[in-house]
């Protein structure tokens, strides 16, 4: 079993380290499993290969002639986007932003352009400043904010980037967050 932390993973089963850092290294152990055994990647939060570890494993795997067989999990991406009250018919999924400012200021703007929902993950760290930036470059676009999604403090914090960068300026965030983003034509139903 191909897991991002070893130890997390079922007992029953013999773990293999597989993380981003590790990910180049660990392809011919894996592939050269597979010769003789079923291999799982499995990850301990969220779905492997979606901002986690495994899309070069699945490549490989796919491009051997392995079959790949998914197992759906949860997905704090499409929960967060069902629960938003957000467009859901059309969206872009935008993993972890870049953390260099400038690079961050041109997603934020080159996704806001585009009429589609937009999503990603954001560190309860950087939140502030990315919201700043969105504030600054998108107006009062309309916005959620998921923390902790299917865990006891699961929370929904709707708003603009304005309104809620003063939230967490009174109230860090905790946690995992997943930021749904309206896009550039969307006006709420009481608009």
């Amino acid at each position: 079993m191909g897991a991002a932390d070893r130890g997390r993973g079922h007992p029953a089963y013999t773990e293999i380290a597989h993380s981003l850092r590790n990910e180049a290294r660990q392809l011919q152990t894996i592939l050269s499993r597979l010769e003789q055994h079923d291999v799982a990647l499995v990850s301990d939060a969220g779905t492997p290969a979606l901002s986690d570890p495994g899309v070069r494993l699945v490549s490989a795997a796919v491009a051997a002639g392995y079959p790949v067989v998914p197992v759906p999990g949860p997905s704090a991406v499409l929960a967060a986007l069902v629960s938003s009250g957000l467009p859901t018919n059309q969206f872009t999924f935008l993993g972890f932003l870049p953390r260099k400012r400038g690079e961050l200021e041109r997603v934020i703007r080159d996704a806001g352009e585009a009429k589609r929902t937009f999503v990603f993950f954001e560190s309860p760290h950087r939140v502030q400043k990315t919201l700043a930036i969105m504030a600054s470059a998108l107006g009062p676009r309309s916005l959620v904010v998921a923390r902790e999604i299917t865990k006891v403090h699961e929370e929904f914090l709707r708003g603009t980037p304005a309104t809620l960068l003063e939230h967490f300026a009174k109230s860090p965030p905790r946690g995992e967050l997943t930021v749904v983003v309206a896009g550039s034509d969307w006006r709420a139903p009481d608009e």
